[in-house]
């Protein structure tokens, strides 16, 4: 049985079994209410003529005086605890209660009978007769008027039920379309994208924030980091099969002379080595950043601390000076707390730091300071600079300013593509200001952690 079809019949069912039981309730509730507001009538009534038999038993003859109290539906009798009680008195509709068995009772008794398949309530009073006996003065009316008001309650009851199924018919049909619609729709798409083999989202309708607009929300996320990671995927193929086939030609053909000329000519074998070593350098790291601009954004794994920010940037600096042999000028303006992955932060200016190294040949200036309630990081090399042009393609994967320069040096066009993403991930802002043959100066912009 399918979902919607499961709703419906669960929610129609459940609906109207609880209206059938309310309406039990109702009937059973307002039947005992009549029936027990018909038995205190009766006892009224009954009290009332006892006080009536009392004041006028030595005045009028017994038969005469119980004939004034009969009920219009019923009958009057005195029963004696010797049985010899006097005749009953009844109405003319209700003959039939004369033949019904007497019994005598000792206290005070007030029910509801049954007799001839008719219902009765029943009172019986001990009262003081006229010969000083205790007797009991026993009134019995028909609950006829009320047992035809309780059938008429009960047809208007079916009535109401029969009627009422209607609607809840309606609206449990309703109610699972609205669960199901979604459901149908995530589906729909799901096979459309297996079928295609296209990333498609669910059209969301309205601005309700309930569980079913949530799954369509979340499904429509997901499908957004599989489109992501797809496309980061085939990039990946693509980028590296292009960028790793330049290097891995010229080991080939390293390798080929040195096999052919390299054991003869030291000079040869000298320069082959160098350069199989620099491509297979040059082809690591580039498989590093490639990896690392491969992962999804959600997959960073940050791990926010508290830093001085001159501590970390000093230390950077003299291990890099110490590694590279560069002279670095570092000018702290501020010592400045922020909140930041420090890895990350280190790898993000260790990108601008190789980059400052490998086209400019003079000293490398790093500046750290505040402004505007923001900790800033500046990094100017005097070196080859790049065009106003190139500037804003820069981010680009594999784009490279002078690309005969960028081989020579051992660039591959991911280092500032991987910095924009290593900034993102930890909250910060790059800005790059160069001028083609005067220099390039970066900065990196962290918000300041509150004292």
């Amino acid at each position: 049985m399918k979902l919607r079809n499961r709703i419906n019949l669960y929610t129609a069912v459940l609906f109207i079994v609880l209206l059938i039981l309310m309406n039990l309730f109702i009937f059973y509730l307002f039947s005992r209410l009549m029936i027990n507001s018909e038995l205190e009538q009766t006892k009224a009534e009954t009290e009332k003529i006892v006080i009536g038999i009392n004041e006028g038993i030595n005045l009028v003859p017994p038969e005469d005086l119980l004939r004034a109290y009969v009920p219009i539906d019923g009958m009057i009798r005195i029963v004696l605890e010797d049985q010899k009680d006097p005749a009953p008195v009844t109405s003319p509709s209700e003959q039939d209660l004369m033949d019904r068995k007497v019994q005598y009772y000792k206290e005070e008794r007030s029910e509801r009978i049954q007799y001839n398949n008719r219902d009765y309530s029943f009172e019986s009073i001990p009262i003081i007769w006229v010969d000083g006996q205790v007797a009991n003065l026993q009134v019995t009316k028909s609950l006829k008027s009320v047992i035809e008001n309780l059938n008429i309650l009960r047809i208007v009851l079916i009535i109401v039920t029969v009627v009422a199924m209607i609607p809840v018919v309606i609206s449990s049909r309703l109610l699972s379309n609205l669960i199901t619609t979604p459901i149908t729709s995530l589906i729909n798409t799901m096979t459309e994208i297996q079928k295609s083999g296209q990333f498609k989202r669910i059209r969301i309708q309205g601005k309700s924030k309930d569980e079913l607009v949530e799954m369509g929300n979340t499904f429509n996320h997901m499908i957004d980091i599989l489109e992501t990671n797809s496309e980061k995927q085939e990039q990946f193929v693509s980028n590296a099969s292009h960028e790793l086939k330049t290097p891995l030609t010229v080991i080939e053909s390293y390798a080929s002379l040195l096999k052919r000329r390299g054991k003869d000519e030291p000079k040869i074998f000298d320069e082959a080595v160098d350069a199989i070593h620099s491509e297979a350098i040059r082809m690591r790291e580039m498989t590093e950043q490639l990896l690392l601009l491969a992962r999804p954004n959600e997959k960073w794994t940050i791990q926010l601390q508290h830093l001085q920010l001159s501590k970390e940037v000093e230390q950077l600096v003299q291990t890099f000076q110490k590694g590279f042999d560069r002279e670095i000028q570092l000018e702290i303006d501020n010592d400045v707390s922020v909140e930041s992955d420090p890895q990350k932060l280190k790898q993000l200016l260790y990108i601008f730091l190789d980059n400052a190294r490998k086209y400019s040949e003079e000293t490398i200036f790093v500046t750290v300071g505040k402004k505007d309630e923001q900790a800033f990081i500046k990094i100017s090399d005097r070196g080859i600079g790049i065009p106003k042009e190139d500037l804003p393609k820069i981010y680009d994967r594999f784009y490279r300013v002078d690309k005969a320069r960028s081989r020579k040096q051992g660039g591959s066009g991911l280092g500032l593509s991987l910095a924009q993403e290593l900034a993102d991930s930890i909250g910060a802002e790059i800005t790059i200001d160069s001028v083609e043959g005067i220099g390039t100066t970066v900065t990196v912009s962290l918000h300041q952690k509150d004292k």
